[in-house]
């Protein structure tokens, strides 16, 4: 079967592959647009296990909410480069992925992976597999998390840094404007902050153990009676929770407060108890390999040098 140039074209549009491949692909399928479709796809699974073994560090972390605001999502989706951040289609595929968790809510990524993606009738590892296709990039899921409840979500920097915060209060409270102004300035704080723990029980006892022993050793090195020593460590570690856990975190809008008298304050207000219940604070890339470039090996391999 014959194909034209508007067949080519078609295929493009539908495939958003490279004009060559759709002339390809239709001289395989004898110019039938759906044979030529699978052929595509063949090809991109293996062009996905290709590039599956390459550094993918950049992309983006994304959080919306879903269900009337009651459902959170929380998920970071990588790329080879920081240029794939900025593409439409690469976006729009985290969303999706974002929509999968909040409407399927999938035990870890394999899970996700075998789901119908939100508003498709692929899987999610199939629409994956389309888009480094497409993209033509290695692309990867790295994680997500989800959340129910009084919630908030943040994206700081077009995804360099997303937040979700879920929270203790009334429903009456939280419909409240000046609460939303609350919880956006507490998923700001964290965004900004990075605190490791919600609060000074929840620190794990070897890293508490941990902090005394080097402020222990600091304090011993003054030669001061031990009782005084003992006064100094414990000094150090409450030093420590301000600095890591989040509601003893000084407030970064007013120095004068601390998140948790700040929410207290708010919620005497409104009328009603506030707690900060959890939170989950995605940066893209932490502790990943980085993808280095030579651009100028680069240039020189593409003229032959």
């Amino acid at each position: 079967m014959a194909f034209t140039a508007k067949d080519v074209a078609d295929l493009r549009a539908k495939t958003g592959c490279g004009m060559m491949d759709c002339k390809k692909a239709l001289t395989e399928s004898n110019g039938d647009i759906q044979g030529a479709i699978d052929y595509l796809r063949e090809k991109g699974l293996a062009a996905a296990t290709k590039k599956a073994g390459r550094i993918a560090a950049e992309g983006m972390a994304y959080a919306a909410l879903f269900n009337n605001e009651k459902v959170g999502v929380v998920i970071e989706v990588n790329a080879e480069t920081d240029f794939v951040a900025k593409n439409a289609e690469f976006q729009a595929f985290v969303k999706v992925c974002a929509q999968t968790v909040a409407d399927n809510n999938p035990a870890n990524l394999d899970a996700l992976l075998a789901c119908t993606a939100s508003g498709t009738d692929k899987t999610v590892d199939a629409l994956l597999k389309e888009k480094i296709l497409v993209i033509g990039e290695n692309i990867k899921i790295r994680r997500f998390d989800r959340f129910e409840g009084v919630l908030t979500d943040y994206i700081h920097m077009g995804g360099k840094i997303a937040v979700m915060v879920k929270f203790d209060t009334t429903d009456e409270a939280a419909a409240k404007p000046e609460f939303k102004e609350y919880a956006k300035n507490i998923a700001m704080q964290i965004a900004a902050a990075n605190p490791l723990y919600l609060n000074s029980a929840s620190v794990p006892q070897d890293v508490i153990e941990n902090e005394k022993k080097i402020a222990t050793e600091q304090a011993s090195s003054t030669g001061k009676p031990a009782n005084v020593i003992e006064k100094m460590v414990m000094g150090k570690v409450a030093k420590y929770f301000k600095e890591v856990c989040l509601v003893e975190q000084e407030y970064v809008k007013d120095g004068k407060l601390s998140v948790q008298k700040y929410t207290e304050e708010v919620g005497k207000e409104l009328g009603a108890p506030i707690s900060i219940a959890a939170y989950v604070r995605y940066e893209k890339g932490e502790g990943l390999e980085k993808r280095v470039d030579n651009f100028a090996e680069e240039v020189a391999s593409m003229m032959g040098n």
